[in-house]
């Protein structure tokens, strides 16, 4: 998470503590929660996947946000949204920081427009207490008395039981976290701070504040565990103490929605939780992420020991290379962030860490699109090769690239076969010729045979394997000079070949002798025949 994307978070934590009002779509709720999780369930495995769960997410929350009458609500989501999607270039612990942040914003709307409808008709709440029972972790007897109080009128036990469970989530993320620079101790941070967002209006809740998650967070991606564990240890007191508040059943007593702010209000018209939207800056997960703003050169120069590495045949250093890029990307300068193009290449630094057989080219094309993305921002022409060549690479790598060119490999074999079958190997100019011909196909040789088992390599682990595909012409620069002695071989050979055919054939000089056979031979070919 960026620096200004928590400020911007705690921002919206606060100005939501004034809630909204009125029913929701559920069903787009719960498509909405459903994506939302499902993109966490797929980042595992496929940054491509993710992404496809979060565009359903958009989907689901344009179908939900009329519904929604706290329009800070909606940008609030909308922001989430956004910075889930950047985050696949980074960890699978910051896309899912950023969905239970996120979540936390989902589960404050539906529980006080509940609360809200509840108050006006409580015989109408029933499908909105069902979907927070589940939201909130409920089921069996204390759903059914969640229900029941619901029903009754009786909303002090309703927010009573849902707040009560949320304080015990919050218990549990916080004992969870340690004072360590990790992404688990991140993820329960998060995961506390999305449990209290649900809740920060309760009566009960004046220990606890979203700003001192915002505090934690920012001082774990520091790397400062001194004051972690000092907050740590502020924020499981203050949650005791909010537990304590909740320890015994209230009474018969309605609890009044939170008035809607008006449109011009100010922070300090908030009310109390005006504390919580002080801006404090962004940690990420990952211990190497820088606590500043990140600028373009930074970028650069984590592609570049990314390229280092494809080019060293070290895929799996490549991809923790790439994750660094992915991570300074995020933090770059707003200009550049904003610029169309930014997202493709956040996608593309994603899916090029999933990617198996990872080779040099497949970095350079990252490269020539943060350049055109770079000149796209200073208004600059971009150039239309570079374009070109990005999306060779994206398209025409990995499994493609190494199927490909095994496949040309092999069919390679049958001219050369063809060759000697048709003409005999006997004759001294078309063997030249067939030599020239397999010298002219080494670069696909080598890229097929070498291609393949460094993909295998990567595949299974195995570094030997992995490091094959430095034997290939198109690894590094020393395989030009190479590729280039190869080819004046193969000319070479051509040109003695053709040439002495030639003579052979009459047409140039004076005709060649036939070649005598030895005396065991049984016959002549057909062109010394000639």
């Amino acid at each position: 998470m960026n620096r200004h994307g928590l400020g911007r978070w705690l921002l919206m934590a606060g100005l939501l503590g004034a809630g909204s009002a009125g029913a929701q779509d559920l069903k787009a709720y719960q498509a909405l929660a459903s994506s939302l999780d499902g993109a966490v369930t797929a980042r595992t495995t496929s940054a491509a996947e993710a992404l496809t769960r979060l565009d359903a997410a958009a989907g689901a929350l344009e179908q939900l946000a009329p519904t929604l009458q706290n329009r800070q609500l909606v940008a609030g989501l909308q922001g989430s949204l956004e910075r889930a999607r950047g985050s696949l270039a980074r960890s699978p612990a910051e896309l899912e920081a950023q969905v239970l942040l996120a979540r936390g914003l989902m589960r404050k709307a539906l529980y006080d427009q509940t609360l809200s409808l509840l108050a006006r008709a409580p015989s109408n709440g029933a499908a909105q207490l069902r979907l927070l029972a589940d939201e909130f972790g409920l089921s069996g007897a204390p759903a059914q008395a969640l229900g029941a109080d619901g029903a009754n009128g009786n909303l002090s036990r309703v927010a009573w039981r849902l707040q009560r469970e949320a304080a015990r989530e919050i218990g549990a993320a916080l004992t969870a976290a340690r004072p360590t620079q990790s992404p688990t101790s991140y993820v329960n941070l998060a995961r506390g701070m999305s449990w209290f967002t649900a809740v920060q209006d309760a009566s009960g809740a004046e220990s606890l504040k979203v700003s001192q998650f915002g505090d934690a967070l920012r001082q774990l991606t520091e790397g400062d565990v001194g004051a972690l564990e000092a907050s740590l240890t502020d924020l499981r007191r203050g949650n005791t103490q909010f537990l304590k508040t909740l320890a015994s059943v209230p009474g018969d007593q309605v609890v009044k929605p939170p008035p809607t702010p008006a449109a011009g209000a100010t922070e300090s018209d908030i009310g109390p939780n005006a504390g919580a939207v002080t801006p404090a800056p962004a940690p990420t997960p990952a211990a190497s992420t820088p606590a500043r703003p990140a600028t373009a050169g930074e970028v650069y120069a984590a592609l570049g020991r990314a390229l280092t590495a494809a080019g060293h045949g070290d895929p799996a250093l490549a991809r923790e290379q790439l994750g660094q890029a992915g991570t300074a990307l995020a933090t770059a300068p707003a200009p550049l962030r904003s610029t169309p193009g930014y997202d493709a290449l956040v996608f593309d630094l994603a899916a090029a860490q999933t990617r198996t057989a990872l080779r040099p080219d497949d970095v350079q094309g990252l490269i020539s699109t943060l350049t055109t993305l770079e000149r796209r921002a200073a208004g600059e022409p971009v150039s239309t090769l570079d374009q070109v060549s990005d999306g060779v690479a994206s398209g025409f790598g990995g499994w493609l690239r190494v199927l490909v060119f095994a496949l040309l490999a092999a069919l390679g074999v049958v001219p050369l076969y063809l060759l000697s079958l048709a003409f005999g190997g006997r004759n001294t100019y078309w063997r030249a010729i067939a030599v020239g011909l397999a010298l002219l196909l080494l670069p696909v040789f080598l890229e097929g045979l070498f291609g393949l088992l460094a993909a295998l390599g990567d595949l299974t682990g195995i570094g030997v394997l992995g490091a094959a595909s430095n034997f290939t012409l198109t690894q590094n620069a020393y395989g030009l000079p190479l590729w280039a002695l190869s080819a004046a071989l193969a000319i070479a050979l051509s040109i003695y070949g053709f040439r002495g055919l030639c003579q052979q054939f009459g047409l140039l000089g004076r005709r060649a002798a036939p070649q005598t056979e030895p005396a065991t031979a049984q016959g002549l070919d057909w062109d010394e025949d000639l």
